[in-house]
């Protein structure tokens, strides 16, 4: 049995604080691999147009390459469906691999927001949460902390299995990359550097 925490997302594009939630969980929670999964067009961003998948893949692959425990998997991008949602993907995966058990690596924002998604209740029950807490959060201690109260209220509610990485949430986003990108500005140490050799390489985010 492998144990396998799963990093979803359009990853438009892939960043370092992918990467950083990625090894924290592969190290603290002694995974045996991580599977960057990227969506197709994700029903909630529907506000800009999302990268080719071709594209989105190739960036994933050339960040992780020099990490044989981490793989780009296209398990949503084979799927015959207009949208893939979270919960279809994760019974599916139980189905397709039931010998191995899957946790998935979200930040502190998909907790807090994750009652708006598809089916919560299956997925909160049927799957480990491996969450992130934001940077604010553990830079000015248990006073500001609302991530744990919101766990407790999910555990209590669905029965969710929700444990905390020890690590912070950086503060980058892929809009943020793009909205750089298409200004001329400097993304450096955002990405990864093979990412950013793509990116550059195929003029991607450009307008």
């Amino acid at each position: 049995m492998a144990k396998i925490g799963i990093m979803g997302g359009t990853f438009d594009p892939i960043h370092v604080g992918h990467l950083v939630l990625a090894e924290q969980a592969y190290r603290e929670y002694g995974l045996d691999q991580i599977w960057f999964m990227p969506s197709k067009i994700p029903p909630h961003k529907k506000d800009h147009r999302i990268t080719d998948e071709e594209d989105r893949t190739a960036m994933i692959r050339a960040a992780i390459a020099d990490r044989p425990y981490f793989r780009c998997s296209d398990y949503e991008l084979r799927r015959d469906a207009e949208y893939t949602y979270t919960a279809d993907t994760l019974r599916l995966l139980a189905e397709d691999y039931p010998a191995d058990e899957f946790y998935f690596i979200v930040g502190e924002d998909s907790v807090r927001h994750i009652e708006t998604w598809y089916h919560p209740d299956y997925i909160l029950s049927h799957v480990p949460f491996l969450a992130a807490q934001r940077e604010d959060d553990e830079t000015h201690g248990p006073e500001t902390d609302e991530l744990t109260p919101h766990i407790r209220y999910l555990e209590a509610k669905y029965g969710a299995k929700i444990s905390v990485l020890h690590c912070r949430e950086i503060d980058v986003s892929s809009a943020e990359i793009r909205r750089r990108v298409e200004e001329g500005l400097d993304i450096t140490g955002m990405v990864p550097e093979k990412t950013l050799e793509y990116i550059e390489g195929h003029r991607l985010y450009r307008g």
